[in-house]
């Protein structure tokens, strides 16, 4: 390689969340070694399996992998009468590695504690030392690219491995400690204390924790320390915690769940995502689908575009006014009531069924049908041809959402004369879902452009002004709103991206539904000195099984346990029906007065829920 393996790491941290591997230990245990096995001589033992479950990490779609060393060390290793073979067993588990890695994955040298306790009777601190520096030496002989010294729950053993590696080598160290949920270590460190003094250490490229707790618990400790080190930080939960099940060691964390809380640990600041113990390739496969297109979508100023805001140029035409563009938006400029019912567009091209849930919102007064843009990253008939249908076939307005992720910015200008032409004057702009979660995940997202970028397009069109800076014979006149989420888990950064979509041009915003009352008029104040109208999204519940998929599975969301109670109490499908009416209805009337209105979703398609929650129908109709 041309450059130093130094380098090739801090690129990495520098360009991308890094995704990590997985659990070697759990792989060995599936495949049939024993627990009281020495799983470091397995390297010279069983060559092929180490090397399978290297590259089945590899195959998942992980930055780094770790070598099998996490024991090799001297002290441990004369435990099994092994100590002579220190130097051997862990070259091999590098040389496997890195054979199983190949030229576009790094290798990561392991090296975990010592032993249980520091210093014993038996053996001093210097004897620790030396176990440190005789393995680090024998890794970095052997090529490893840098250090992870990971599951250590004393913070003076970490404080000595990081100097005893710090003395025979130069190479990047990660340092994660172990700590429980109560924040602290095994021996009574708190986990602030252990990361500040940690981040404190020169040769220390990345701190963070590993092992022991599970995503959750993880995320929480996350929160606690991401202000407490200006250093990458690293996170590796346990896929929950373990069960005995048919006498097997069983971590219970499903794929899908530990890529949710890796989104959350990104979102909130981590650069490198792995998992401990429990994690298989398989989960490292989604939480590889999960993470790696969201660093170009949550770095906008990386973008391959640059759209200016606010064009200089003079000849720039007033947008026209806002309650001349549409009925929805003369209702926004007298500051009326907006009622909205989102309808996702079908999975065919049969379109029967689609206008009659129109023809019958149109008939109970409703203001617009809201049309998502292949949601969750779906293929279903095309956003734009749905309102269009629905235009030309039922007297109400739509809402057409435009999203990043499929079209490069000629199409995506393209679309927006298209739809002008066709006569759709309201669109919600928004980056999109990437195409790893949904039903394509091989599918290419484009990104031209994100929400923000979007959203200044749409502004200098209505202005007269194209993508590139071109004036327009005529100008457009679209109402322009963005999405916002109340209770996103970055919640600053969230603040900070509806600020500048306010900046480059957004009218109002819908939000995300909304379940928790509290978190949406905290959010509420924090948005105020924007002045923008807010429509608040609704999703009434149909089953308690509908209620805690939302609150476990869709990013964005946050569900109160007292409203899981409620459904969960329901003892049938009609009683959770009604349950979840008037649950939204409750929400609604807390915060009616605060908004500019409700845009309310239809579960499974069905309109006449949300239409039971206007109170325009009765539940038993449904």
């Amino acid at each position: 390689m041309s450059i130093s393996s130094q380098l090739t790491f801090f690129e990495l941290l520098d360009k991308k969340v890094v995704v990590a591997d997985g659990a070697m230990g759990t792989m060995l245990y599936q495949h049939g070694a024993f627990v009281n096995t020495c799983y470091d001589e397995l390297n010279l033992t069983r060559p092929d399996l180490i090397s399978r479950i290297h590259t089945e990490y590899v195959q998942a779609g992980a930055d780094f992998i770790e070598t099998n060393t996490f024991g090799a060390n001297h002290i441990k290793l004369a435990q099994f009468g092994l100590a002579e073979k220190t130097e051997e067993i862990n070259e091999k588990a590098v040389e496997l590695a890195k054979n199983a890695a190949g030229t576009n994955v790094l290798v990561a040298g392991a090296i975990g504690p010592s032993a249980s306790q520091l210093p014993n009777k038996k053996t001093s601190q210097s004897d620790f030392a030396k176990a440190f520096s005789r393995q680090a030496k024998a890794l970095v002989r052997a090529g490893v690219d840098f250090l992870i010294l990971e599951t250590f729950f004393n913070l003076d053993e970490m404080l000595l491995a990081i100097a005893s590696v710090g003395k025979v080598t130069d190479i990047p160290v990660i340092a994660q400690l172990t700590v429980s949920e109560e924040k602290e270590t095994a021996y009574g460190n708190q986990l602030q204390q252990g990361i500040s003094r940690i981040s404190e250490e020169a040769t220390v490229a990345a701190v963070g924790l590993n092992c022991s707790i599970g995503p959750s618990a993880m995320l929480d400790s996350l929160k606690l320390i991401k202000n407490l080190t200006d250093k990458p930080i690293s996170l590796q939960p346990n896929a929950g915690l373990p069960k005995h099940v048919d006498g097997r060691l069983m971590y219970m964390c499903t794929p899908e769940y530990m890529a949710e809380y890796a989104k959350r640990f990104f979102e909130n600041g981590a650069k490198i995502i792995g998992g401990c113990c429990g994690t298989t390739p398989a989960h490292i496969k989604e939480i590889a689908r999960t993470l790696k297109p969201l660093e170009r979508i949550s770095t906008p100023s990386q973008s391959k575009t640059t759209i200016t805001i606010r064009s200089e140029q003079a000849a720039a035409k007033e947008p026209v006014p806002l309650k001349d563009r549409s009925r929805l938006g003369k209702k926004l400029a007298n500051g009326e009531k907006i009622i909205s019912i989102e309808i996702s567009p079908p999975k065919g091209i049969e379109t029967s069924r689609l206008l009659e849930k129109a023809s019958l919102c149109s008939e109970m007064g409703i203001d617009t049908i809201n049309i998502p843009d292949g949601p969750r990253a779906s293929s279903r008939l095309s956003a734009m041809i749905t309102a269009i249908t629905i235009q030309q076939n039922v007297p109400i307005e739509t809402i057409l959402h435009l999203c990043c992720r499929d079209k490069n910015l000629i199409s995506i200008q393209s679309d927006l004369l298209g739809a002008q032409a066709i006569g759709i004057r309201n669109l919600l702009l928004i980056t999109g879902d990437p195409p790893k979660i949904g039903e394509y995940p091989d599918a290419s997202g484009v990104f031209d452009l994100d929400s923000i970028q979007l959203t200044a397009v749409v502004n200098n069109l209505n202005r007269g002004i194209d993508i590139a800076r071109k004036l327009l014979k005529s100008q457009l006149s679209f109402t322009i709103a963005v999405g916002v989420n109340p209770v996103a888990s970055n919640f600053n950064l969230e603040l900070d991206r509806f600020s500048k979509k306010v900046e480059a041009g957004a009218e109002y915003a819908i939000t995300q539904p909304v379940f928790d009352t509290q978190s949406f008029f905290k959010f509420l104040e924090a948005i105020e000195p924007f002045k923008v109208p807010i429509v608040a999204g609704i999703w009434p519940f149909t089953s308690y099984k509908n209620a805690e998929f939302m609150k476990n599975e869709v990013p964005g969301v946050i569900v109160p346990d007292e409203i899981l109670e409620k459904m969960y109490a329901a003892k049938n499908r009609q009683q959770a029906l009604q349950t979840g009416v008037e649950i939204a209805r409750e929400v609604m009337e807390e915060i009616d007065k605060h908004v500019a209105g409700f845009a309310i979703s239809a579960p499974f398609g069905n309109v006449k829920i949300p239409l039971a929650v206007l109170g325009k129908i009765d539940v038993s109709d449904i």
